[in-house]
């Protein structure tokens, strides 16, 4: 996608309307991670307007964050609890945090929003280097296999169809580059708004290999938060990884 950038998908426009964002499996990711974080603390990779974070820090868990966007940390600080979260400004790929955590965390397909192959490594490397002796990185992202079923690699969708609005999905998927360009276009009499993302998705054993390389293995593996079994038929993967 020419001139995109990562931080381009996360405006104030797109802040706002995280606030009130849930997804419905809020309560079992908490829980989730409230057991692999044992008594904490955690950090959150790409924290956003709190929509795991908060929940976790008033089940007791200290909660540490990072975030590319100034919108989505602003939208953070006026919830309750959101200014008792010590947040650092910068891409998780390489930004330092000043203490070690018994659990590392990222969520929502958000390690795809890292564009290359060669940065979802420092990921997990920077991930690694940030656990103590005992931590795990846990990872929740989508099955790529779905793109795979897609007409001429393309789709377009209608999300929602008001009388006075529309708003429509537009997304195209290069297997060879295990990329996808997608938009979210709004029409309606205020104008035209776009809502653009660039993901590289990467397979589940592939990020089996890059956390090796980040000196880390596969613990555990779920299909949901509420710790299904991962299977062929799965479009959701938790990954727990922990030091050798």
């Amino acid at each position: 996608m020419k001139d995109y950038k990562p931080a381009d998908s996360f405006d104030s426009v797109t802040a706002a309307n995280y606030v009130d964002f849930k997804r419905g499996d809020e309560e079992a990711a908490v829980r989730f991670l409230k057991e692999r974080a044992h008594d904490g603390p955690a950090l959150e990779w790409a924290i956003g307007t709190g929509r795991i974070a908060l929940p976790l820090t008033a089940a007791g868990i200290s909660v540490d964050g990072n975030d590319i966007s100034p919108h989505m940390i602003e939208r953070l600080r006026t919830q309750q609890g959101g200014e008792d979260i010590s947040i650092v400004m910068g891409s998780f790929v390489d930004t330092v945090m000043p203490r070690k955590y018994a659990l590392v965390y990222v969520v929502f397909n958000t390690l795809f929003n890292v564009l290359s192959q060669e940065e979802q490594v420092r990921c997990f490397e920077n991930a690694a280097a940030h656990l103590t002796g005992d931590g795990v990185f846990v990872v929740e992202a989508f099955v790529p296999a779905f793109l795979y079923r897609l007409q001429d690699n393309q789709y377009v969708q209608a999300e929602a169809i008001e009388v006075n609005r529309v708003r429509l999905d537009l997304l195209c998927h290069d297997a060879a580059k295990q990329m996808l360009e997608e938009n979210h276009v709004t029409l309606s009499g205020d104008g035209v708004k776009f809502n653009p993302v660039a993901q590289r998705y990467a397979w589940p054993a592939e990020l089996d290999l890059m956390a090796r390389i980040a000196g880390l293995r596969l613990k555990e593996r779920f299909g949901s938060w509420h710790e299904e079994a991962f299977s062929s038929s799965s479009d959701n993967c938790i990954s727990v990884y922990g030091i050798r």
